[in-house]
């Protein structure tokens, strides 16, 4: 092992596996969930809370950090980690999917993205050379590849050349993570849609450029969890065996109990927060709508074992429906707690070789 990166599996069963990454800012347990810290925050929450809850590492958004403060305006500050008081590890994005999603006027060359900012129209420029500077800049412990991420539904002849555009990006990611002598580690990202030969293709491509660790990119897009599990069946079992696989972007918690029964081994998502935020909680009997009328009077915890449970229903239902700040606080600490409860489980469920039943039984219970 060396202070940069390293990954043991320790456990097996079936395609799961549970294991370690090690890094000099810390040890990341496998099946793991990334809490999304997009503009240098978890929303809602202190970074002591959230390692408190049982998070080892979170994600940072390279797009958000781009624009607002910036990167080298991070840099002068000591980068990401001094500035949002977070001593663990960070993944950064590369700024890719944003790219795509939100920002406006964007043109894609084989260069990279021209784009204007979603904040005040600026002009910027994203290329493969230009994130791993930026992600450089912030001090990211694990660092994404440069990649387009198509839209659902693509052609197979679109998805072909986004996918091929991608694989050259990765190589120039690579060259230009070498040459910024960057600490931490890189890792790829498949993609190729949902077309089985592309995906192969992408991981063939990827492997030969050498990566610490591989994401399957490109899903969670409004392609639907059985066409996501259908790509799954194959797509992590492509990757090299030895590294870490990374969903981006994934997802709901039954989401993610089916990645892990299908290889995954880290996972994002907004979520757990955006949902606490709206009123969503969720528990191992589903998901509830806390403005629901019925909890309005009910004097019970959502989960007994919740770091909220000092707070009831009634009270969480009275803060939400008044917009007092305090309600999407507890709920979205209360979230965050269950996903990590969830990555656990999951966990010790893969050490004893027993996730199927507990698969079997988790579905049965959230999904009834």
């Amino acid at each position: 092992m060396t202070n940069r990166f390293s990954f043991t599996i320790n456990a097996t069963d079936g395609k799961a596996r549970t294991g370690l990454i090690q890094m000099k800012r810390g040890e990341i347990r496998m099946p793991a969930f990334m809490p999304v810290g997009t503009a240098a925050t978890v929303k809602g929450m202190k970074p002591a809370d959230v390692r408190g809850i049982g998070a080892d590492i979170i994600l940072g958004n390279t797009y958000h950090l781009m624009l607002r403060p910036g990167a080298e305006r991070m840099d002068r500050l000591g980068g990401l980690h001094k500035f949002m008081q977070w001593d663990r590890p960070i993944l950064t994005d590369s700024g890719g999917y944003q790219v795509m999603s939100l920002a406006a006027l964007r043109k894609i060359t084989e260069q990279g993205v021209t784009f204007a900012s979603h904040i005040d129209g600026s002009r910027h420029m994203l290329s493969p050379e230009r994130s791993m500077e930026i992600q450089r800049l912030l001090g990211s412990d694990i660092v994404m590849a440069f990649d387009e991420c198509p839209a659902n539904g693509v052609s197979r002849d679109e998805a072909t050349k986004s996918m091929e555009m991608s694989m050259r990006w990765a190589r120039r990611s690579r060259d230009a993570f070498d040459a910024g002598e960057n600490p931490g580690a890189l890792f790829g990202i498949q993609q190729g849609s949902l077309d089985e030969d592309l995906r192969l293709r992408s991981a063939q491509a990827l492997t030969e450029i050498g990566f610490d660790g591989y994401a399957i990119g490109g899903l969670a897009v409004g392609e639907g969890q059985e066409a996501m599990f259908g790509c799954l069946d194959y797509a992590p079992g492509q990757l090299p065996a030895d590294k870490p696989r990374y969903l981006m972007g994934v997802g709901k918690p039954d989401d993610i109990v089916g990645a892990v029964e299908r290889g995954v081994d880290m996972f994002d998502c907004v979520l757990p927060t955006r949902s606490g935020r709206n009123g969503q909680a969720f528990t191992w009997d589903g998901p509830i709508n806390i403005r629901n009328a019925k909890f309005a009077e009910d004097q019970t915890p959502v989960d007994p074992e919740s770091p909220i449970a000092g707070w009831s229903k009634a009270y969480l239902h009275h803060l939400v429906k008044s917009g007092e700040m305090l309600g999407a606080m507890l709920m979205t600490e209360h979230n965050l707690w269950f996903y990590q409860q969830l990555m656990q489980r999951l966990r010790d469920a893969i050490s004893a070789g027993k996730l199927s039943e507990f698969a079997s039984a988790f579905r049965a219970r959230y999904q009834r």
